[in-house]
């Protein structure tokens, strides 16, 4: 894929949202907003080697259908890293608090799609329903890497030490983009340069890993996630991802799991049409 992402989905254009949070400024966008009729509000979440960028294609296909949110994460995109505690969960809350009048749909990728998943363990009542690709599940087990992701993350490792952030950010948009199964450079173009910009603000702000984590043991608890939802993931991602959405999809009662044909982990980037489906498929059972 090859084409300009942010030209996907048409000429629709967004509003600014900011919210405001003790010790940060969360800088978002909505699109849809101002339209007639009763409008379901979808709230999206980046990955962790992206920003909101990442969603805007999505974002515009579904604009006709839904009022949608995407917001950088403290440390991601606009919003600069945190000087203090802080939870994720509860910068979305009060993002929610900001733009959904009632129940909100949430869609998220990754670490994204964790956050939105904790969300609807502790806020239940907040949450109408929830696209979750290849998340990032709190309390999950880490199971052994298979061989092709062993071998980037040991590269990963030695680029870290070596303090090359250049080198870290091409071998991550390798695994997370191209997926690790696959030669480097399979996804191109604008998609991939936006990729490689996006993760590389990451990177420069050196957000650490586990920074907001809300202490959620959503592997257990996933029974609870009664809502609709859609788990889905490329079949050129990580197989741990695979494996680990294909239970979630067990455990978890209002749940389908799909499986998008020839996409790695960044799927809303990748193949922004294939998820706005999954968006649109998930909110016609609200």
């Amino acid at each position: 894929m090859d084409g300009d992402p942010g030209d996907q989905g048409g000429a629709v254009g967004s509003d600014p949202v900011v919210v405001e949070r003790p010790g940060a400024r969360l800088a978002g966008e909505r699109w849809g907003a101002g339209r007639p009729g009763d409008r379901p509000c979808v709230v999206a979440l980046h990955e962790g080697v992206a920003d909101r960028r990442s969603w805007r294609p999505v974002a515009r296909l579904v604009a006709h259908r839904a009022t949608v949110v995407a917001y950088d994460r403290r440390g991601f995109g606009e919003t600069p890293p945190s000087a203090q505690p802080f939870s994720h969960v509860d910068d979305l809350l009060a993002v929610l608090d900001t733009v959904a009048s009632g129940p909100a749909w949430l869609a998220g990728t990754s670490g994204g799609a964790g956050v939105a998943l904790d969300a609807a363990i502790v806020a239940p009542d907040r949450v109408a329903g929830l696209l979750l690709l290849a998340p990032g599940v709190s309390g999950a087990p880490m199971p052994e890497l298979d061989p092709d992701t062993a071998r980037l993350d040991r590269l990963l490792d030695e680029a870290s030490a070596a303090g090359d952030l250049e080198e870290v950010n091409r071998l991550e948009t390798w695994l997370w983009l191209d997926g690790p199964s696959q030669p480097e450079g399979r996804v191109g173009g604008a998609t991939r340069a936006l990729a490689l910009e996006m993760n590389g603000i990451v990177l420069a702000n050196g957000v650490p890993e586990g920074a907001g984590a809300s202490g959620v043991d959503a592997w257990s608890r996933a029974s609870e996630v009664t809502v609709p939802a859609v788990v889905g993931y490329g079949d050129l991602d990580v197989p741990l991802f695979v494996d680990r959405c294909e239970e979630l999809g067990r455990r978890m009662p209002g749940a389908v799991v799909r499986r998008l044909e020839g996409v790695a982990h960044l799927s809303e980037l990748e193949r922004p049409d294939a998820v706005a489906g999954l968006l649109v498929d998930l909110l016609g059972r609200g």
